[in-house]
């Protein structure tokens, strides 16, 4: 169950202001279908126009704007019979989402930890996206 949007006072009245919280679960569904598509459009409806993808904290050479991350994400992309991802929210504060998962690779690739962090315009797509991960033992 998502948790109601916060309220913030704006021009003396109450508005609802969406959360990372409101969007995260429909954006996670929608990232991994286009992990499993590769379809330029599908990836590219995940970011805001001038989004920055990072593959580490502090990336020398993030993706930048939705044409950078496509072409980032097909160069280096996996096929989708070749993976399995399952993911929880660790948490959510105002338009930052923090997502733990498994990706688990077939053929006995090893399987990875994750941990993303994700910041979301208000329309749910996602402005900055950052992610650690680390070869399971």
């Amino acid at each position: 169950m998502l948790a109601p949007a916060r309220r913030r006072a704006y021009n003396g009245t109450m508005t609802d202001q969406p959360s990372a919280r409101d969007h995260v679960h429909a954006w996670m569904e929608k990232y991994q279908a286009a992990w499993a598509s590769n379809q330029p459009g599908d990836i590219r409806d995940l970011f805001t126009e001038d989004a920055r993808y990072e593959r580490r904290p502090g990336d020398p050479e993030p993706w930048l704007g939705r044409v950078g991350i496509v072409d980032g994400w097909l160069a280096a992309r996996d096929e989708p019979a070749d993976w399995t991802f399952t993911w929880k929210l660790l948490g959510a504060d105002a338009d930052t989402a923090f997502v733990q998962g498994v990706t688990t690779y077939s053929a006995g690739r090893p399987s990875y930890d994750n941990l993303w962090v994700i910041r979301f315009d208000g329309e749910g797509r996602a402005a900055a996206f950052t992610e650690w991960f680390m070869e399971r033992a």
